[in-house]
């Protein structure tokens, strides 16, 4: 991959809330696996959703209404306002979901719901997990990503888990085991993420849509 000479920062977003998670732990699997292959102008930053404080969407006014070279003082609560500071502050993104009833969880989509022109014509890459790798919530994020008007790179990522077994594995080992990332490396799974990611930064060095 050849660098432009510009620094971009990725946030990889930890999207679910529930506790005890799965999400952190393939997070930081996800950082390991991108950070050695990308440029060395591209940073990663692992971003939890968990820690933003977002209540239910509780904004009176659409995002989309306001002016979009400045949105962030325009919201009316004060969690809004760092939401959209902080999402204003990346270049693209690496969105983690689960896999919940064939989509993606009520806590990313609500957190998404919050910005329009934050995310608007910001690259991203898709990773997914589930009991079968949770292609039916990368398809919905896709769309959602569409709505939002982000460019999405062309290769999902699908990680199969044992669902009823990792959670307790995870907190044995405190990490993502190395006999699973075994199994994802055989079954070709880093070959999609460096892909992926190959697709991710050839749109950073894209010019930015006009918003």
């Amino acid at each position: 991959m050849t660098p432009s000479t510009d620094n971009k920062k990725i946030a990889i977003i930890s999207c679910s809330t529930r506790v005890p998670r799965v999400n952190p732990y393939i997070s930081t699997y996800i950082q390991s696996v991108v950070a050695p292959l990308a440029p060395s102008n591209v940073s990663f930053t692992i971003l939890d959703i968990a820690d933003q404080g977002l209540p239910l969407y509780d904004e009176p006014a659409v995002p989309s209404t306001f002016p979009p070279s400045d949105p962030t003082p325009h919201y009316a609560h004060a969690h809004t306002r760092a939401w959209s500071s902080v999402i204003s502050s990346y270049d693209g993104f690496i969105f983690v979901t689960p896999q919940y009833n064939w989509s993606v969880p009520a806590s990313l989509k609500n957190a998404l719901d919050y910005l329009f022109y934050e995310w608007k014509g910001k690259p991203a890459a898709i990773v997914t997990y589930g009991g079968h790798g949770g292609n039916k919530a990368a398809e919905h994020l896709r769309g959602i990503l569409g709505g939002l008007r982000m460019q999405a790179a062309a290769t999902n990522v699908l990680l199969p888990i044992p669902v009823r077994t990792f959670m307790q594995t995870l907190q044995e080992h405190g990490k993502v085991p190395e006999d699973q990332i075994k199994v994802w490396r055989e079954a070709g799974v880093e070959d999609r993420i460096q892909e992926s990611l190959e697709q991710l930064v050839q749109l950073l060095q894209q010019p930015p849509a006009e918003k």
